[in-house]
């Protein structure tokens, strides 16, 4: 018998929709959560957490989603639209040879890419070894005592030190400018002019070799080798600049340093640069890991994240983040930098590559490149073109009549060969490890115009009589896993030290650790993305140039803004961009005097560093008992500040979770006082096709495209941070790096790449593509629903302290465990540490509010999951309440003693108060699935008065 099928049975649509796979609750379990809520559909659930008066049509209606593999085919069909030429452009941008197992087993693989932030020590060891790997390897290189574990691009990391220095002056004028060396990459030059400018801080361009100390400077950045290939010897300089009270900064090609004297030795200060060359491919600018060292004595000044050593509660060596006092939640308007400012995921390959590598298979590769780049200088020689100078490194410059250098350009554009154009009787070579005999031949004949022509077998060191004699990576970790199968090992043993999303729901409050898709994540190493350099020409990358289109478009409607710009490469860098916009705004409008920005208790952390960052007047908005900005405390500060009002920085929904209800007034109030609205876009997980930034009524948004848009955290890094702006703010965003800037009408760059890490963005186009706007919005409802779901069950065992006019929250919630201290004994701390032992990252741990978890578990998580977090939180409250009761000493009982390591209940010595079962146990459905957290509780007060920041033997842990 058959089965008679209608034509209305069939679908053009493939039946694989990709929201079902990003999403976490099928249907059956969406409507068993809202029975909970006591809701019979999800539009009059939303309607009771969503203010009505900010709701919006469904936009991206016309956007219809695509399957995975319609989306992969039409990337595939823009990367191979990327015409990929030889690229010899250089400006610290370099090809490079990924070494498969890196690429595999690191930058492809979800078990180190969706790991969080490592701000719980004991489930973060593994990539916080490999930091400390990176730590060490550029304080090794750069001869510096300490190093940071990355910032975001070179250009960035070199106006990070120029802030440091410009905190660390003690010469006597205060109107001391900062010098940069006219010979710097362009891109750097403008990104930390630009950086000077919003703070006030005068800029000089010129010759260090030339300059009188005829002014007051209190710091110098030196390119080193510089942008034409040339190595100055700055010893003598440095000693100068000292005698002026003056700090040395010296950005440095970190490949070179292995032939080079390093900048420490040299009289240097602070070294800075992009590990870019050590196995990251350009990506048209990025992700890449910069990185910042310096000598002991400015560690507390030092920008950025910094891995330590300390001991667990045995006594053994544990990683942690040490000197977290810097950080901008902690100290707000008085953080030294904005410490979401990081590549951590970069940051590990390239500590890899040099794990891989070892130091003396390093030094052959720079040798190499050297060598090569020594044979095409003594055959442009041979060719009579002018040499730029007699030492290098890897790049060099020729000069020959403007006839002949357009013969060569014109060959080159033939053969697919960039070369550095600078002027008409001069072009720029750079090369890498990537170079084969096959392109220095097709480079030959592109010079010559010869078919016979063939570069000399060898040629001579062009290196200066400075060269490096100390020892670097000598540790062991350098020395050990130079095979494929070591190294395996070891990338594998370090990886499961951590938890990430491969392992379990991470439910962080404001960080929306949502599903990576693998159809997301799979074009970013396309060769066609990937190989691409960010100063190609702009006929070269038309596909980017569709993808960047496609993307600015959507966040576009999205945000209800009329312009985006791509180039931040983080959330901290959209702010900062998002600010910059507003300050010109007030400016191009005679408004100079504007430069208060209100922000409220309850802001995210990084808002308050941001708006210092472009020298705005903090001013502190207090929040009511409830957790809303308080209005009547707004519009005082507002009457108070009102000419010299610039913003008013908000995040929607509230970091308190929830939807206040008085958004519009807080937007009118400051609109009506001639101030912008700067909205903070963590949280727009909860507003995406539900209602905007630009409904509501801001001016500026920036998003993080790491959280809300898919792209992974990475372990604190790669992120994007794209703004959003009104139309009268559109001509205030960020120009591209190599744009001429007129400073006193534009805004200049804020990344060193035009698209700030422009690979990555393959990323969120792919999800919002496979999502389609009915994908999006029903992503938003979910996350929504999730977190309330979530809220209720747990409410009876933790106070929600937040919530919403209709007793709901957004799409996180506040747990409130203040009260157990006084009942218990039990900290906040105390919880999150033992979620380990039921194998769970903890939520957001005492930020907005101390003694607080702040939870969200994102759209796409299944319901058995949230059941097992909320089950993992009742019996903690189980726990906590048989402390309470007497039946658990207040000392020794599981949570203060968590986490419980296999070493420890295995052991002869086992004299706890409850049993081994009940410490690593605790539910039947750990048993299935054991984490076992490789350390003990990190002594944090020890780590911070006993500063570790490179890899150390054990033994020197007393």
């Amino acid at each position: 018998m058959h089965t008679t099928l209608s034509s209305s049975t069939f679908s053009t649509q493939h039946p694989d929709r990709f929201q079902n796979r990003h999403i976490g609750p099928s249907s059956t379990e969406t409507e068993e959560m809202l029975q909970a809520l006591g809701f019979d559909n999800m539009e009059t659930f939303l309607s009771q957490v969503v203010p009505a008066d900010i709701r919006i049509d469904t936009p991206l209606t016309e956007l219809k989603a695509l399957s995975e593999f319609e989306a992969l085919r039409q990337l595939k069909s823009m990367a191979d639209r990327n015409t990929i030429h030889r690229s010899y452009l250089g400006m610290g941008y370099s090809d490079v040879i990924l070494p498969a197992v890196i690429q595999r087993n690191i930058l492809e693989n979800p078990g180190w890419y969706t790991a969080y932030t490592p701000y719980q020590a004991e489930i973060s060891q593994g990539r916080m070894e490999a930091l400390l790997n990176y730590q060490t390897m550029v304080a090794d290189l750069t001869g510096f005592a300490i190093a940071n574990a990355s910032l975001l691009d070179e250009g960035t990391a070199a106006a990070e030190a120029m802030s440091m220095c410009y905190g660390a002056w003690e010469g006597e004028s205060e109107n001391a400018a900062f010098f940069i060396a006219a010979d710097c990459h362009p891109q750097t030059i403008q990104v930390v002019s630009n950086r000077a400018h919003a703070l006030g801080v005068s800029v000089v361009v010129g010759d260090p070799e030339t300059f009188a100390f005829d002014q007051p400077v209190f710091g110098f950045l030196l390119q080193y080798p510089n942008t034409y290939g040339h190595i100055h010897d700055y010893q003598a300089f440095s000693a100068r600049a000292h005698e002026h009270k003056a700090l040395v900064v010296v950005a440095a090609d970190l490949m070179s340093l292995l032939l080079l004297t390093p900048p420490a030795e040299f009289g240097a200060d602070v070294a800075v640069g992009c590990t870019q060359r050590f196995g990251m491919p350009m990506g048209f600018g990025g992700p890449h890991a910069a990185y910042f060292a310096s000598h002991d004595e400015h560690k507390r000044r030092m920008p950025g994240r910094l891995i330590g050593v300390s001991k667990d509660s045995s006594g053994k060596p544990a990683m942690r983040l040490s000197l977290q006092t810097r950080e901008q939640h902690i100290r707000r308007d008085k953080a030294t930098s904005n410490i979401c400012t990081a590549q951590v995921l970069p940051a590990v390959v390239a500590s890899m590559y040099a794990v891989y590598h070892g130091p003396q298979q390093l030094k052959s590769i720079a040798l190499r490149i050297h060598q090569q780049t020594a044979r095409v200088a003594e055959f442009s020689e041979a060719e009579d073109f002018v040499l730029g100078s007699a030492t290098f490194f890897d790049t060099i410059t020729l000069q020959a009549s403007p006839e002949r250098i357009q013969a060569v350009l014109l060959r080159a554009q033939e053969h697919k060969v960039n070369l550095r154009i600078l002027g008409s009787e001069r072009l720029g070579i750079s090369l890498d490890e990537a170079v084969t005999e096959h392109d220095l031949t097709i480079l030959a004949f592109v010079l010559s115009g010869r078919r016979d022509a063939a570069l000399p077998a060898q040629a001579a060191l062009h290196l200066p009589t400075h060269l490096r004699s100390s020892t670097y990576l000598t540790h062991p970790v350098f020395n050990t896993h130079h095979s494929e199968t070591e190294l395996l090992r070891y990338m594998k043993y370090l990886e499961n030290r951590d938890i990430s999303l491969t392992y379990s729901m991470i439910a962080l409050g404001s960080c929306t650790m949502k599903l990576n898709a693998t159809a997301e994540m799979y074009p970013v190493t396309w060769p066609g993305f990937s190989q691409m350099h960010p100063f190609a020409p702009r006929e070269q990358w038309a596909g980017y140039a569709e993808l960047f289109t496609n993307l600015e478009k959507w966040l576009a409607v999205l945000t209800g803004f009329s312009a985006v710009s791509l180039q931040p490469n983080a959330g901290s860098q959209g702010e900062y961009a998002g600010l910059l916009a507003i300050k010109k705004y007030h400016e191009a409008r005679g408004d100079k005097q504007r430069d208060v920005c209100l922000i409220p208790q309850s802001a995210h952390g990084t808002n308050f560093a941001s708006a210092v960052m472009v020298a705005f007047k903090v001013v502190l908005v207090s929040c009511d008992d409830q957790g809303n900005v308080d209005l009547n405390d707004l519009k005082q500060k507002i009457d108070q500040h009102a000419n010299q009002l610039a913003a008013c920085m908000i995040t929607y929904p509230s970091t308190h979770g929830v939807f206040e209800t008085g958004i519009r007034a807080i937007c009118d109030m400051t609109h009506n006082a001639g101030g912008q609205v700067y909205m903070d876009g963590a949280n727009m997980n909860a507003q995406v096709c539900l209602t905007s930034p630009g409904a509501i009524g801001a001016d500026v948004c920036h998003l993080n495209l790491h959280k809300t848009f898919c792209i992974p955290h990475g372990g604190g890094g790669p992120g994007m941070g794209p703004i959003g702006v009104a139309e009268h703010l559109a001509p205030y965003l960020p120009k591209h790096p190599l744009q001429t800037i007129d400073t006193a009408k534009e805004v200049g760059p804020v990344s060193a790449a035009p698209y700030g890490s422009g690979c990555i963005l393959t990323i969120s186009w792919a999800y919002i593509a496979m999502m389609g706007g009915e994908g999006l919005r029903q992503a938003t409802a979910l996350a929504i629903l999730n977190a309330n779901y979530m809220a209720q069950k747990l409410e009876p065992y933790y106070p929600i302290l937040f919530k919403g006019s209709n007793g709901r929250v957004a799409h996180e919630c506040i747990l409130d465990l203040r009260g157990f201290k006084a009942s218990a004994g039990i900290e906040v701390e105390d919880v999150a540490k033992r979620l380990i032992d039921y194998g769970f990252h903890a939520p957001t741990m005492s930020w907005p509010v101390a003694g607080t978890l702040m939870v969200e578990p994102t759209e796409s998580e299944s319901k058995p999951e949230l059941d097992r977090f909320i089950d993992a939180m009742i019996s903690i409250h189980g726990e906590i309440e048989a402390i309470a009761a007497g039946k658990f000493d207040k000392t020794d009982n599981p949570l203060k003693n968590a986490p419980h390591t296999a070493e420890l209940v295995i052991s002869d010595s086992w004299n706890r108060a409850y049993s081994r079962e009940q410490a690593v146990y605790p539910a039947a459905w750990v048993r299935l699935n054991k984490y076992w957290p490789p350390v003990g509780r990190v002594d944090n007060v020890y780590g911070d008065r006993n500063l570790f920041c490179s890899c150390i033997n054990p033994e020197d842990i007393k």
